[in-house]
């Protein structure tokens, strides 16, 4: 098959072990970023496996009505950035693990490094450093304060795992089977959301973004939260209410943020807001990307593509599609 690996911003990929599992296949890289309709729809004219990585890339209805060769999508996790309505319509199956036994250990090692960089000043430090000075302010240490984990699921239990290693003390917020786990594990829950945002010093968002938790952290939320506080999002920008961050973050409650994940991405602008502000700590959407993560899910991406190239298609989250008359061959 014609397989295409977009996004592989440090031709990675083919540096993998697992990548050998294409080797029976016709492989083209791309390791810059497109967003753009008719550049994409150039560059995929002849693709009929596209590998994605993450959500770097979205692949909407007007790129896909222009791939006439496409038959088959294949990624991991969850799929906001398709238009798999659109993949069925045309016969193109979206394969995805959802890899439902394993954390994502990369994920939950950022989300760490973020609450202590953000508590020390580690950003602030080392540019105080590179200036010829010496200390510029004083840290907090993390040990006895409260850590809230915001979705108790396999990356934020994990989260708490560490925080009760550094001595802090766990307190979780959630759906009810996310806090009925949380008791199992241990973990103390709040009786309520107001009182989980007011009583976190490091509050830690770990949600799948869908429907229901869109804007699920109101401003009313943030303005809650201990001006000492740090908000740490390494899932999706999205579940903080639109607007509500950055004016929450100059009024001083959080008092301080680390952040993994932004509304638009790749987020290149200069001149974005988050950028000015000397209380967050920002990193590109780097949560799932080590060496060792990526290798983990490009076994899975490359399996779907093996599977389907001998007729068995698996991990299909658009199972409609099997029994399209448009299915293409």
């Amino acid at each position: 098959m014609k397989v295409t690996i977009l996004d592989d911003y440090f031709d990675t990929v083919r540096t993998l072990n697992c990548f050998a599992k294409l080797k029976d296949h016709d492989v083209k890289i791309w390791n810059d970023h497109a967003q753009d309709t008719d550049t994409l729809a150039e560059r995929l004219r002849d693709t009929e496996a596209l590998v994605l990585i993450r959500e770097r890339t979205k692949i909407r209805t007007p790129l896909l009505e222009r791939m006439p060769k496409l038959k088959l999508i294949s990624q991991r996790s969850v799929f906001p950035h398709i238009d798999a309505d659109t993949c069925t319509k045309l016969g193109v199956i979206i394969s995805s693990s959802q890899h439902p036994e394993l954390p994502s250990y990369a994920t939950a090692e950022l989300t760490w490094a973020l609450v202590l960089a953000a508590m020390r000043k580690l950003p602030q430090q080392m540019a105080s450093l590179k200036a010829g000075q010496w200390q510029c302010g004083v840290g907090s240490t993390v040990r006895g304060k409260t850590l809230g984990i915001y979705g108790y699921g396999r990356i934020g239990a994990v989260v708490a795992g560490y925080g009760k290693a550094f001595g802090m003390k766990v307190l979780v917020w959630g759906r009810e089977k996310t806090l009925e786990r949380a008791r199992q594990d241990g973990h103390a829950v709040a009786s309520s959301k107001n009182e989980f945002f007011e009583r976190s010093d490091v509050l830690s968002l770990h949600m799948r973004l869908v429907d229901a938790t869109r804007g699920i952290v109101t401003a009313a939320d943030l303005a809650r939260m201990k001006p000492t506080a740090v908000l740490v999002n390494t899932s999706r920008a999205q579940l903080v209410e639109a607007g509500a961050l950055v004016p929450a973050l100059k009024a001083g409650r959080p008092g301080l943020a680390g952040l993994d994940v932004f509304e638009d991405e790749p987020m290149r602008d200069t001149s974005h807001p988050l950028l000015a502000l000397d209380n967050v700590v920002l990193t590109p959407h780097i949560g799932y990307v080590t060496i060792e993560g990526l290798e983990t899910q490009f076994v899975d991406i490359f399996d779907q593509i093996n599977a389907y190239a001998s007729g068995n298609p698996i991990n299909v989250v658009n199972p409609d599609v099997l029994g399209s008359a448009q299915l293409r061959r």
